[in-house]
């Protein structure tokens, strides 16, 4: 272990301030908490002092009057500390599962406004530990980490002051060892710390790891690839066995450590407590058993102070992993102030300029025009930059110079959330939740009903489809939409487009994967749905574009050719003409 990583921080004070800051909502109950912990502390360390009195009142003097009032008064102590201990574990556990909520809601909407850029650059399997995983381990340090330790500090301090105030000398025996126990405890913790990170960290990799390739398993099967799967999840398995063994292994050498000065103290106190009891009767019988009774006391804490410490840390190394994500700034610069209203589609690009890393730029100065209800399509070779437009147009991405505008306003002046809300996208790679038909079309917009839902299936031509389906509308589909085909589930894409009535529509490869029971389907679905408004057309299958009024021709980030596709074939040289001749040569050889 490195120097720097030994002399690292045990305890973040600044995150625990922050951290802090979540309680604000519920400071009643954390008052509570508090009050509880007290209670706890007082009411444990008062029984030893009452066995003290019974048994020097009473029962060394063999004097039965009172001795009744001295067991009432135990038994009175332990049902309130019994009491404490219950509303302590009910309401500490309570904020701490609201103070998770809130961050984790937080979390999930700071997500969601992340520009697509982060995703492609995190892995799945990361924010999902982040969301999920990490915030149980917060969620643990109000109910056993926070709370627990100020609970076993403020027990030590008072069964401390009690024991001095009872018998001073053999206090001093219990002090002496005390310094030797917590030196060894913030050893302990510095070190338990950094295991803990190593720990999170490959709980982190197994999450993005196993993610990953339940996801793509059918490329895992296709190439044969189980074999070097499982070693390379092994691999991962041990790093996080390793570390964990890491964690045990401190633990080990310990708490065996603490036990064994925890015992000679004891005996340490009980010969030299005897001594004075028997030879000098500087000591009652009463201190000295009510001394056996308080060791412990003073001991069992400083264990669970580590044990609850190791809980803290977690946690606290799970918030610092959270509020990364929190202060993570990439959201794309939402200051518009303009709703686009009673939207005619007027679309423009001029001199756009993008690229997705720097210096390796995408679009090269794009500029085009697209009346309003016009169908332009965007055809080119892959990596020509088709898809990137359309990110643009949504501002899934910003441009790095340029101008996009719709109906003559720049679109970075328009509110994102009213942007998005006039376009609709219909992608080559469809996505359906696990959930019915419906839901994946109205996707819970309360605005659409299921009867407008069934009126524009019909319009389109798939109402028929939808209800030869088990449920008709209410089908679940499954994870991913498993349970349709690829040409099914694009077509529910074009109806969940249609149904939101969208003044610009694209139509993203949209047609690239169907299969042929579905392809006449969706060549009716996509005349009905482009008609009368601003439409764009993303496709490598020309066949799909020769009725567009105005057909792009992307290559290497710039407009080669634009026209009509009668007027694009005339050019016999030219980039669309070859494309053409490709795929009729290809399709009729």
């Amino acid at each position: 272990m490195s120097i720097k990583k030994a002399k690292s921080k045990v305890f973040d004070v600044q995150l625990f301030k922050r951290l802090l800051h979540y309680i604000k909502p519920y400071t009643g109950f954390f008052i509570l908490a508090l009050t509880t912990v007290i209670g706890l502390a007082v009411f444990g360390a008062l029984r030893p002092k009452v066995l003290q009195l019974a048994f020097d009142h009473n029962i060394e003097q063999k004097f039965e009057p009172g001795f009744l009032n001295y067991i009432v008064l135990m038994l009175g102590l332990l049902v309130l500390e019994v009491t404490c201990n219950l509303l302590f574990i009910y309401y500490a556990s309570w904020l701490g599962q609201s103070v998770v909520r809130d961050i984790r809601i937080k979390l999930f909407n700071h997500i969601l406004g992340f520009k697509m850029k982060y995703f492609d650059n995190s892995s799945v399997g990361v924010l999902i530990t982040r969301t999920v995983t990490d915030m149980e381990r917060i969620a643990d340090i109000f109910g056993e980490g926070l709370f627990m330790i100020f609970s076993d500090i403020l027990k030590m301090t008072v069964v401390g002051a009690v024991m001095f105030y009872m018998n001073w000398r053999l206090s001093v025996i219990v002090f002496v060892t005390l310094p030797i126990v917590l030196l060894a405890t913030k050893v302990f913790q510095r070190y338990m710390k950094k295991a803990f990170e190593d720990v999170r960290t490959e709980v982190s990799n197994l999450n993005s790891f196993v993610q990953e390739r339940i996801t793509g398993m059918k490329i895992v099967q296709i190439f044969a690839r189980e074999e070097i799967e499982s070693n390379n999840f092994r691999a991962i398995n041990e790093r996080h066995k390793k570390g964990w063994i890491k964690t045990v292994w401190y633990n080990s050498v310990f708490f065996p450590i603490a036990d064994l000065l925890s015992s000679v103290t004891l005996g340490t106190v009980i010969w030299i407590g005897g001594l004075n009891t028997v030879l000098d009767q500087t000591a009652s019988i009463g201190d000295l058993t009510a001394f056996i009774m308080m060791v412990p006391m003073i001991f069992r804490p400083l264990h669970q102070i580590a044990n609850k410490f190791n809980t803290l840390q977690m946690g606290m190394v799970a918030a610092d992993r959270v509020f990364k994500v929190l202060d993570t700034t990439s959201h794309i610069q939402d200051h518009g102030n303009d709703i686009l209203e009673n939207v005619k589609g007027d679309l423009e690009f001029k001199d756009v300029k993008f690229a997705y890393v720097e210096n390796e730029p995408v679009l090269k100065g794009v500029s085009f025009k697209v009346e309003a209800g016009k169908t332009i399509a965007i055809v080119g070779a892959t990596g020509a930059g088709k898809s990137t437009i359309i990110n643009l147009l949504n501002r899934l991405y910003d441009i790095n110079s340029g101008i996009i505008t719709i109906d003559s306003k720049n679109i970075k002046t328009i509110s994102v959330k009213n942007l998005r809300q006039n376009i609709a996208v219909v992608l080559q790679d469809v996505f359906l939740f696990a959930d019915t038909i419906l839901n994946n079309i109205t996707l819970k917009n309360p605005d659409i009903s299921e009867a407008q839902v069934e009126a524009a299936a019909k319009e389109i031509g798939i109402h028929d489809f939808i209800m030869s389906l088990p449920k008709g509308y209410h089908y679940n589909v499954k994870e991913r939409g498993v349970m349709l085909s690829s040409g099914q589930r694009q077509l529910i894409s074009f109806l969940r487009a249609y149904v939101t009535n969208p003044k610009i529509l694209i139509l993203d490869e949209a047609t690239a994967s169907i299969d042929s029971n579905s392809e006449q389907l969706i060549q009716n679905a996509t005349q009905k749905i482009t008609h009368g408004r601003t439409s764009i057309v993303i496709a490598h299958r020309l066949a799909t574009v020769k009725k567009a009024d105005t057909i792009i021709v992307l290559d290497a980030g710039k407009i080669v050719e634009m026209g009509t596709h009668k007027e694009l074939l005339k050019n016999k040289e030219g980039h669309y003409r070859n494309l053409y001749n490709a795929q009729f040569l290809s399709k009729h050889s």
